[in-house]
């Protein structure tokens, strides 16, 4: 059936014809190659399953293992290169690729083919399409587990344009995935190296000079307690949490909670909660390039604030140094020691802090000249981080918006 005059927004140069709407059980071919993976035959292939697939992005984890290593017992999906993969459980999380290679998929997921006068790149697509997303959720909710089946896969419609206009629109969007990956790329390796060097540069428990440093600098770093170089305090709000005239109106100002400080050791730009100005007595502020750490829920997390801010009582104040000290340095140090105390933590994870145990921290302290050149060398490669973090947020939003806008 032709939908007459239906046009997206945006579309290539020489295509004009309307576009026809199709059915998927017409359309896609949905894989009934299910395999046993014991047999050996299929042991040197990858197996993908729909936790190794990152949600609305097309892109694997780096956790595939090959199926002789995956212990697996139940029948599995055969795939080949240029098929799709998509996960049927819980359609919310988005989970698909095209894959670029063959292996076995869980029988949570689907493997998928075009035919009958649709693409593959469009029918992948299709998938990260506003209409497809609402109408797997849809359908997904009338069982207890979250699903889409087969039945209901077969019974959804779309609309498409001419193969050759298919494979143009499928086109240009792989090669924006591929500009996306090769940027993601480029900011894990920059927060990897970033992990790496906060290892190095930072004496480990026992030596009192780092693995790495700069020329120039051959001193012993300085053993001290926390309590011996900073001056700090929780920050407080009124009680109870929940009372409306604590929040908002006029005079409002931002409020932070553990929530509101982020992992790229900054405040988030705006803050979930304001704290009225009746409250604001009952509270403490922080003034901008304040050093915050949190010490409820996610412990540890490390801010300098880049706009003053009132501060709940989960979240640490340091409001002076009793010597010279750089106040990037400090956030870094303080950022590593709570990593240091994680990894002697059960489980990884540091379930809480005192105040006497968090005086009671050995730092380790060197010149501050030297403290300047570490925190100038964190803040160019924080900086880097940042820009690429920009760079892919924007590539993913020029998809969003190509997708929106390029079908109907």
């Amino acid at each position: 059936m032709i939908k007459k005059g239906v046009k997206p927004q945006l579309r290539f140069a020489g295509f004009k014809e309307d576009w026809q709407r199709y059915k998927w059980s017409d359309t896609v071919d949905i894989s009934t190659e299910m395999v046993d993976p014991n047999t050996r035959k299929y042991d040197e292939l990858p197996h993908v399953a729909p936790g190794n697939i990152e949600s609305f992005t097309g892109q694997l984890y780096d956790n595939i293992k090959l199926v002789k290593y995956e212990n697996l017992i139940s029948g599995k999906f055969h795939f080949y290169n240029g098929d799709i993969i998509y996960g049927k459980i819980n359609p919310q999380l988005c989970k698909y690729i095209l894959a670029k290679f063959e292996g076995l998929t869980s029988a949570d997921a689907y493997v998928l083919n075009a035919k009958n006068g649709i693409v593959q790149q469009y029918l992948y697509a299709i998938l990260q399409t506003r209409d497809f997303f609402n109408y797997s959720i849809s359908v997904s909710k009338r069982s207890g587990i979250p699903k889409i089946n087969r039945d209901e896969l077969n019974v959804y419609s779309f609309l498409a344009p001419c193969e050759e206009e298919q494979k143009q629109i499928g086109n240009m969007l792989l090669k924006l995935d591929d500009i996306i990956t090769l940027y993601k790329r480029k900011y894990d390796k920059l927060t990897n190296i970033k992990k790496s060097m906060l290892e190095k540069m930072f004496p480990k428990k026992g030596s009192s000079v780092p693995e790495i440093r700069f020329k120039g600098f051959s001193d012993n770093w300085q053993q001290r307690k926390l309590e011996e170089v900073a001056n700090y305090r929780r920050g407080s709000f009124p009680q109870p949490y929940g009372k409306s005239e604590w929040y908002d109106g006029d005079g409002a100002m931002p409020f932070v909670q553990v929530a509101d400080v982020s992992d790229e050791m900054n405040l988030v730009e705006d803050t979930k909660q304001k704290i009225s100005k009746l409250a604001q007595p009952m509270s403490v502020f922080a003034e901008k390039n304040s050093v915050l750490v949190t010490l409820q829920g996610s412990i540890g997390r490390v801010a300098i604030t880049q706009y003053g801010a009132f501060v709940d009582r989960t979240v640490l104040i340091f409001e002076e140094y009793k010597e010279e000290i750089d106040n990037t340095f400090w956030a870094y140090i303080i950022k590593q020691k709570f990593i240091d105390e994680a990894r002697k933590a059960p489980g990884g994870t540091i379930k809480t802090i005192t105040k006497e145990a968090l005086s009671d921290f050995d730092l380790s302290i060197p010149s501050y000249q030297e403290q300047k050149q570490i925190s100038t060398y964190f803040s160019n490669l924080n900086n880097l981080i940042t820009l690429h973090k920009h760079k892919l947020e924007k590539l993913k939003d020029i998809k969003k918006a190509y997708i929106e806008k390029m079908f109907i």
